[in-house]
């Protein structure tokens, strides 16, 4: 599932969504992008506490699609806010990997993978 996930992010990646967008203005997927740079904040934190030694690895893929996305000013605040905001909620809830976090690895993974290829069936030329 993992790999489904990171295929589909180097897919958007490759699509570079920019060219649906006006120039300044906010795209038609800005909140699908900020719920997916959530997930992969919230991925960073719980898979790095549940032992999983990816160190930067979520956090590169969210470096992997600002770069793509090429956001600026307030777009970019926005997304990054986003990774910040997946990481910190889950840092204050958990500061060991339990069940319930194991459980919300795999549903947050779930979720980005659905947000990934709805993103690309709807915006990749």
């Amino acid at each position: 599932m993992r790999k489904h996930f990171f295929a589909v992010l180097i897919l958007i990646s490759a699509c570079h969504l920019a060219p649906a967008r006006a120039q300044d203005g906010a795209a038609p997927f800005d909140r699908d992008l900020q719920r997916l740079a959530e997930i992969l904040g919230t991925l960073h934190y719980l898979r790095g506490i549940c032992g999983n030694n990816e160190g930067a690895k979520w956090r590169n893929e969210m470096q992997a699609l600002v770069d793509a996305e090429t956001p600026s000013g307030e777009r970019r605040a926005r997304m990054i806010a986003a990774f910040n905001r997946g990481y910190n909620g889950f840092q204050q809830t958990y500061r060991t990997c339990t069940p319930a976090a194991s459980i919300a690895i795999r549903r947050y993974i779930e979720e980005g993978s659905k947000i990934s290829r709805d993103l690309t069936a709807r915006y990749a030329n």
